[in-house]
């Protein structure tokens, strides 16, 4: 093995696009990204698609397929792409658990819960369509769908586009004793799909309206939608929560020996609304009111470890041989730290879907709080935090392999807000000048790469440059930088890499075998 340490430092959201126009990453001040461009080894690799294991290079990127395609070395069918097959293989609904759901349901509700977008990030709203209509194949009576808006894997403003279409597929189903309706909804970021436990009071809102029927009422989601957008300027993913109802009753609260499905694929944003779900009278995180005796079941199971839910419908792919196992079984300690936005990206992802080490003797993980307020009112986040202990570590010389996520240019990107943006992305170019001081003072080798594009690309485009700029607040399909610092390696010329050749590249820098499972190195 190599004597020398490496540091792996993961700048979430941070792609590599040309143009200028809405992009945060170019046109921020970045001098010591710009020294790494001229004194590192540099490419641009792929991070969305089928580099990642998603459908098609139509499909842009996320932090989680990412971690787990970096933390593996390996492209496994994801999110969207594993729920696809097995939907169109019929697999989805031979299992014994869309049985016992279906069985459960009957005279009484089924319910889903979930993002009502085609991002095919957390969800796509074809899944929703497709078991809407095997459920009436199968004979179902009453269903309800508690919608979450999005705005920010799909464009600000959609809202209406999707539940119009959800609208108009139930309306075709209905009849002969099958009633489907939308029940209640609000955005992603204002109710139900916290991560990381940085706000349960989004969840316990959520519970509230899908659960128990509380909330403003109206009498359909487009009403809502249409009146908070009046009213409060409301962004699709901050939205309210909204209940719908006849006569001033809710039309679907979630009731003892109901069903229900919550049917995004996507892990991060579903453990904490599952847990209120499945967990029993020890559950402490909010007052749940009287609990529902329910079904319940993710469309995945989002945290194999935990069992967390413990009813699923789709098998997640079964990642094996990750870099944190071979590191473990080779003897070398390592440490991993990001702040709790991306906490477990560079942890649960990285090992794998894995919530536990492989060894708590060679593994060191730690978490630094983040700031609970939107992003874009504090966006250097909590950068310098982190750096104080990524630096102290590289400095310890203890490890040998040392792993960074710094959040800043994904999710202040989210926000929309362009002039915070550019504050992220120079906050990581701040805490990289610390980093790389580090690496040069204790003579370890620093890499520095992206997990998928979002700052690189804060204006949706338009048609003609006399249109108005609208904030764009989803991933983009941008390559993303990868920067070897601090050693004389060459990148091989001639091939498109993506992040699974990270792995191997990695372990060749370290000096240790590289697994035959992995993609090849990039040096």
């Amino acid at each position: 093995m190599n004597s020398r340490p490496v540091v792996l430092v993961v700048m979430d959201g941070v792609g590599e696009r040309e143009s200028d126009f809405g992009n945060a990453v170019k046109n921020a001040y970045t001098p010591t990204l710009d020294y790494l461009r001229e004194h590192s080894a540099f490419t641009t690799i792929k991070a969305h698609g089928t580099a990642v294991g998603l459908p098609s290079d139509d499909d842009m990127g996320n932090s989680e397929v990412g971690h787990n395609a970096i933390g593996c070395g390996q492209v496994y069918s994801q999110g969207a792409k594993l729920v696809n097959e097995s939907i169109e293989s019929g697999d989805i609904y031979t299992s014994d658990t869309w049985k016992k759901l279906v069985e459960n349901a009957k005279g009484h509700t089924f319910h889903f819960i979930g993002l009502l977008s085609n991002g095919n990030v957390h969800s796509n709203i074809s899944h929703l369509k497709a078991m809407l209509s095997e459920l009436k194949a199968e004979g179902a009576g009453k269903v309800r769908v508690h919608v979450l808006l999005d705005g920010r894997d799909v464009p600000e403003g959609s809202s209406v586009k999707f539940v119009e279409e959800l609208e108009s597929h139930m309306a075709s189903l209905n009849g002969d004793g099958y009633d489907a309706r939308i029940a209640s909804g609000g955005g992603r970021m204002y109710i139900t799909m916290d991560r990381y436990e940085a706000d349960w009071s989004m969840v316990e809102r959520g519970w509230n309206a899908h659960v128990h029927g509380i909330g403003r009422k109206f009498s359909s989601a487009l009403e809502a939608i249409e009146t908070y957008q009046k009213e409060e300027n409301a962004t699709d993913q901050l939205m309210h929560e909204f209940i719908i109802c006849d006569n001033g009753e809710p039309v679907g609260k979630i009731e003892d020996h109901d069903s229900v499905v919550y049917f995004n694929f996507r892990g991060d944003r579903a453990l904490e609304i599952s847990r209120a779900f499945d967990e029993g009278a020890d559950f402490n995180k909010f007052d749940r009111g009287v609990k529902p005796d329910v079904m319940y079941a993710g469309m995945l199971q989002y945290d194999a470890d935990l069992k967390i839910p413990v009813n699923y419908l789709a098998n997640p792919p079964k990642i094996k041989d990750t870099m944190s196992e071979y590191l473990v079984k080779y003897g070398v300690k390592t440490y991993a730290i990001s702040e709790t936005q991306k906490f477990g990206h560079v942890t649960y992802f990285w090992n794998g879907n894995r919530s536990e080490k492989f060894s708590d003797e060679l593994e060191t993980w730690l978490e630094i709080p983040s700031d609970v307020v939107p992003f874009d009112q504090r966006p250097w986040m909590k950068s310098a935090e982190v750096t104080d202990e990524l630096v102290k570590a590289i400095e310890s010389g203890e490890y040998a392999f040392l792993r960074c996520n710094y959040p800043n240019g994904d999710m202040v990107g989210h926000t929309g807000s362009y002039e915070s943006t550019i504050i992220g992305v120079e906050s990581v170019d701040i805490a990289m000048a610390r980093v790389m001081a580090a690496c040069e003072k204790a003579n370890a080798i620093l890499v520095v790469t992206a997990d998928h594009g979002n700052a690189d690309e804060m204006y949706d485009k338009r048609k003609k440059e006399t249109d108005p700029i609208k904030p764009k607040t989803s991933h983009t399909l941008a390559p993303v930088p990868f920067y070897i610092y601090n050693a004389d390696v060459k990148i091989k010329e001639g091939k498109q890499f993506g992040l699974s050749n990270i792995a191997a590249t990695v372990f060749k820098l370290l000096g240790l075998d590289i697994p035959e499972s992995w993609n090849e190195s990039m040096i």
